[in-house]
């Protein structure tokens, strides 16, 4: 008798404990009201059928556009006497960005001297065979040969100007001094020049890049198999860690068609208005590309959700008196909308604001 008091006893304790220990069942239903005061604090949504969303997170980094980019070449070759913006400067349109002295623009303004005066000599010897000419002195011949010389040396002379207009024109003078300014507006991003530096005319690189910085693109790097999962047209979320908290909206513009040979990603390009100029050329960036997939599920709002004990759980509102704290399987959360596997049905309505309070009461935790 003994033995079985002590089996009896040790199983009803291990019984008690049980039951303190228990955690919320798939429903659990103990009744609650919402007073008028705490109906004013919730909010209840409805579950619906919602075709799903899926993210992809990328790694970026900020461009300039290049439909908005300048590119100032070397004129001629010589060397920079003087660089008078650096890189970030706003600069205007007309404004000097450096001085330079080459040896081919003086040589430029001594043929235009030379050139000049051989036009005056063939003017000079073309109206002297008219006149002879006209007065029975020489032969048309002669007068004929003067006027293609004057001819002649005026299309050297024209040449000669023409060749310093595309070296810089008005921006010349005859010691050979050229100033190259800003062809536009921007911002300068990129300056591959100092005073003393030697210029070549064949040098490919130029000396300034100026971007009005209106938009920049965002070139982010998807791996070979996440491609199937990026299209154009898909939305697009940018951060950056320069402001953490403001998210940059754009749409994916343009895939590319080869993959990075040395990385293996495939590049695509996000173009992002920029009007407060807050996103600079080199920043790095965190994209998120959101699309919709074909499938669809039960969906509510991702704040609807209370996780407790390594569970998901809502509260399901039926009436005031009439409230449910139900288990649910959850698929994946995307932009605060949470698609549910098993749990819910369409037109169930949750508690998706202050919902612990009721939560709590109905599990009867403190």
């Amino acid at each position: 008798m003994k033995k079985q008091f002590y089996i009896t006893g040790i199983c009803s304790l291990v019984l008690f404990a049980a039951c303190h220990d228990k955690k919320p069942e798939a429903t659990v239903s103990k009744q609650v009201c919402v007073s008028d005061s705490l109906a004013k604090m919730i909010t209840i949504d409805t579950a619906k059928t919602t075709t799903m969303k899926d993210e992809l997170s990328l790694s970026g980094e900020v461009s300039n556009d290049d439909n908005h980019v300048v590119k100032v070449f070397p004129f001629s070759s010589g060397q920079v006497l003087e660089v008078k913006v650096s890189l970030g400067d706003r600069v205007s349109k007309g404004q000097t960005l450096a001085v330079m002295r080459s040896a081919d623009i003086a040589g430029n303004y001594t043929d235009l001297s030379s050139t000049q005066s051989d036009v005056a000599v063939a003017k000079r010897q073309m109206e002297q065979a008219d006149y002879l000419y006209k007065n029975g002195i020489s032969s048309e011949r002669d007068y004929t040969e003067a006027k293609e010389n004057y001819n002649k040396a005026v299309a050297a002379n024209a040449k000669v100007k023409s060749a310093i207009s595309i070296n810089g024109g008005g921006n010349t003078s005859a010691n050979g001094t050229l100033t190259i300014k800003a062809p536009g507006s921007g911002y300068i991003v990129e300056k591959n020049i100092a005073s003393g530096s030697f210029i070549r005319q064949d040098n490919n690189g130029s000396m300034f890049t100026i971007s009005d910085m209106k938009d920049v693109w965002i070139w982010a790097n998807v791996f070979e198999s996440d491609i199937s999962k990026v299209k154009v047209g898909y939305t697009a979320k940018v951060t950056t860690i320069a402001y953490p908290g403001k998210v940059f909206m754009g749409k994916v513009n343009e895939i590319s068609s080869v993959l990075d040979p040395d990385n293996k990603v495939m590049k695509i390009k996000i173009a992002l208005p920029n009007p407060d100029m807050l996103l600079k050329p080199e920043m790095f960036t965190n994209v998120v590309i959101t699309n919709n997939e074909n499938r669809q599920s039960v969906s509510v709002p991702a704040k609807a959700i209370v996780f407790d004990s390594s569970k998901n759980y809502v509260v399901v509102y039926n009436d005031k008196c009439d409230m449910k704290v139900r288990e649910v399987s959850i698929i994946k959360t995307v932009d605060d909308i949470t698609y549910i596997a098993s749990g819910l049905k369409p037109g169930d309505r949750v508690v998706s604001k202050n919902q612990l309070l009721l939560y709590d009461q109905i599990t009867g935790d403190n």
